[in-house]
């Protein structure tokens, strides 16, 4: 039976486009759901709005995860900071998140049949030196000099950042909206520094500033070749290629040259620094969490968020972040707030 109201007689628009190309093979079908009669098939239009409908739900998905769980990554780092060197803690958990990856990485590589050449390492040497040698190690030493709820306000800001750095290399544009979010960004930014006032943690704000800088470069640049490998490729290959990097420099503050250097000149941190030892029964829960939740799963929802849609709209995850991390600093670390973080 036709639908209700239709006229035998009067070929529709619909019709005509179902006689002209009668050789194509109808858009639903009646075992999916749809009716087999030809006046009341769901049109084009609504088939593809459902399917934006559902990219961007996923989209909002992997922004949520991402944000909830790097809310945690400063008071899990602060817990253990006194018994790890920010190096040795950026080793072990970059570490944990790319062993936990790399299946899934090589089984992706398989899939798509991917060939790494020396650019491919190359590349992967920039984004692991980017992100996990520069960028975290300058967030792990802002921790110890900071409010772990002040490095996580300063850090989300690198949508600042990276908004301007997609712009010039990803050809990304820029709108209104987010002209008007990084501007309240950075009064954000500017109450936290407090320039009218004395900060005794000063040390740890700039290097919370730079790591989110050297962070917004590492997420551009990751986003350049992430739909060549995708996002688990990606993010496990730049984490083991940045803990090679700091596997090296770890031996190599351990020269003779450097405990001689060391007198006035460099700070206690970076001789000598440990790979394995200060490791025990107290931390090692916490190690675990960074490496498989944090860096490994955290990484990962970030990327796929930027996969699915661009640097910028990635970049959300980190204006969700400055509304939860305070939060979690308090109940947890017991930690109470600065009127200028409020």
């Amino acid at each position: 039976m036709h639908c209700l109201g239709q006229q035998r007689k009067t070929v529709s628009w619909l019709e005509a486009g179902k006689v002209n190309n009668s050789s194509k093979a109808p858009f639903f079908s009646p075992s999916e759901g749809g009716s087999s009669e030809p006046g009341c098939r769901p049109s084009f239009l609504f088939f593809s709005l459902f399917k934006a409908i559902l990219r961007y739900r996923r989209k909002r998905v992997y922004i949520i995860l991402a944000a909830v769980i790097f809310s945690t990554m400063e008071i899990a780092s602060k817990t253990v900071a006194a018994d790890i060197n920010p190096f040795q803690l950026n080793f072990i958990r970059f570490l944990i998140g790319g062993v936990i990856l790399l299946p899934t990485s090589m089984q992706v590589i398989n899939r798509k049949n991917i060939e790494l050449n020396r650019n491919d390492c190359i590349y992967f040497i920039a984004t692991g030196f980017l992100g996990i040698v520069i960028s975290m190690s300058f967030f792990q030493f802002a921790i110890l000099y900071t409010m772990a709820s002040t490095v996580a306000i300063i850090f989300s800001a690198n949508p600042t950042f990276t908004t301007p750095i997609a712009y010039f290399l990803l050809n990304e544009k820029i709108n209104k909206k987010v002209m008007l979010s990084l501007a309240v960004s950075l009064l954000g930014v500017f109450f936290i520094l407090n320039p009218f006032g004395i900060h005794t943690d000063m040390k740890g704000i700039i290097l919370a500033i730079l790591a989110a800088i050297t962070f917004a470069v590492y997420s551009v640049v990751s986003k350049m070749r992430v739909e060549r490998y995708g996002c688990v490729v990606s993010t496990c290959f730049s984490f083991l290629a940045g803990d090679i990097i700091l596997l090296v420099l770890m031996l190599i503050s351990h020269l003779p040259l450097f405990a001689t250097y060391q007198q006035g000149n460099i700070t206690p941190l970076l001789v000598d620094i440990p790979i394995i030892s200060g490791i025990n029964y107290s931390n090692i829960a916490v190690l675990i969490y960074l490496g498989v939740v944090v860096s490994g799963l955290g990484f990962l929802f970030y990327f796929m968020a930027m996969e699915k849609s661009s640097a910028s709209v990635a970049s959300i995850v980190f204006f969700i972040k400055p509304a939860l991390a305070p939060l979690f600093c308090l109940l947890i670390l017991r930690k109470l707030l600065l009127r200028t973080l409020l």
